[in-house]
């Protein structure tokens, strides 16, 4: 098969890679349908985390199943499957509290950006469609797979609930479809930060009802001013960098409380000032797997389109180009199809 191999910072290559095979009989193959890239992919692109040797790459999938192993009781060859961005067994009692993420048996995937693709536990992880879906619903399903899961998790996490205002800060993927599940989870008001029109359009879309160009001390004295003084009741910070959770944190209210799914990169917490206006955090890596199942209901029934994300679509082979758009902000997000 061909698959996507990081090299170094700025060198992504589409290469030949030998086909996966069954190694656990719990394993499974899957070919992929679609895969695409993730913002957290660009960490280690803009060289932002270390690459010390040429690796397989991407962590978002869906599929058909080609084989499984001797195991596996649920998943059948032929089915279309949606898997979330690691694998787990969905037992442990992580699973069964609703953090998958952190399985007791967590497994990470070796580069789904790719033809095919094995996927370790397969009966805890992979969630079957129950007929093949249209092919303008992949995109869509594609996003449960991280980003609309993650967006949902920080939305869950903040305990975002009918008639709130929200603010969420980052316009990536996850920050819109943070916004996206504010709005299905009852929020009366949600404010989206964002400077790029194409994503405030989307973000409006999506539910957004107020729209924030302002960064840093402007931006938080605009959501200030948008909440009369007071600050938005939850904060969505889907960015992962510190400038962005002081900005969070900073336009929360007084016993507000900040979601948090952006992967930290220079992250501290001012304890004495949180500690001052009893403002807390609550997040994570998010266990997308538990939310997939009722996400993938409300896509069949077309309740909602987070696949709209995707505002690039180009052959896998092109994922050099992928990267380099998303690096350069000419994208959104962008789906690959095989």
């Amino acid at each position: 098969m061909y698959g996507t191999i990081l090299h170094a910072a700025g060198d992504v290559r589409f290469e030949h890679r030998p086909d996966p095979a069954i190694e656990q009989p719990t394993d499974a193959i899957v070919r992929l349908v679609a895969t695409c890239v993730c913002g957290s992919d660009l960490w280690p692109y803009r060289g932002l985390s270390p690459v010390t040797r040429p690796r397989p790459i991407g962590h978002e999938y869906v599929g058909i199943v080609e084989q499984v192993g001797d195991q596996v009781v649920g998943i059948t060859p032929g089915q279309f499957v949606i898997g979330p961005f690691f694998a787990c067994d969905n037992t442990c009692p992580n699973c069964r509290a609703g953090f998958q993420s952190a399985c007791d048996d967590v497994r990470w995937y070796d580069g789904c950006q790719s033809e095919l693709l094995r996927v370790p536990l397969a009966d805890g992880t992979l969630v079957a469609t129950p007929e093949l879906p249209a092919d303008d619903l992949i995109p869509s399903l594609l996003t449960l797979s991280d980003v609309m899961g993650t967006g949902w998790h920080a939305a869950v996490m903040a305990g975002v609930q009918p008639g709130m205002t929200v603010a969420v800060v980052g316009d990536g993927a996850v920050g819109l479809c943070g916004v996206l599940a504010s709005a299905q989870l009852g929020a009366s008001r949600v404010i989206a930060m964002s400077r790029h029109e194409p994503r405030q359009r989307l973000a409006t879309r999506f539910g957004a009802t107020d729209i924030v160009a302002e960064r840093d001390a402007a931006g938080v004295a605009r959501v200030r001013e948008l909440t009369d003084g007071v600050g938005a009741d939850v904060v969505l910070e889907c960015v992962g960098t510190g400038e962005a959770m002081l900005q969070a944190l900073s336009s929360v209210r007084a016993g507000g409380m900040v979601g948090y799914v952006g992967v930290p990169h220079g992250v501290e917490f001012p304890v004495r000032s949180m500690f001052d206006r009893n403002v807390g955090v609550r997040g994570g890596v998010a266990p997308v797997r538990q939310y997939l199942p009722d996400l993938m209901t409300d896509v069949l029934a077309r309740a909602i389109e987070p696949g709209l994300v995707f505002d690039l679509e180009l052959p896998l082979a092109q994922v050099a180009e992928a990267y380099a758009a998303m690096d350069s902000r000419r994208a959104i997000k962008v789906l690959l199809r095989p």
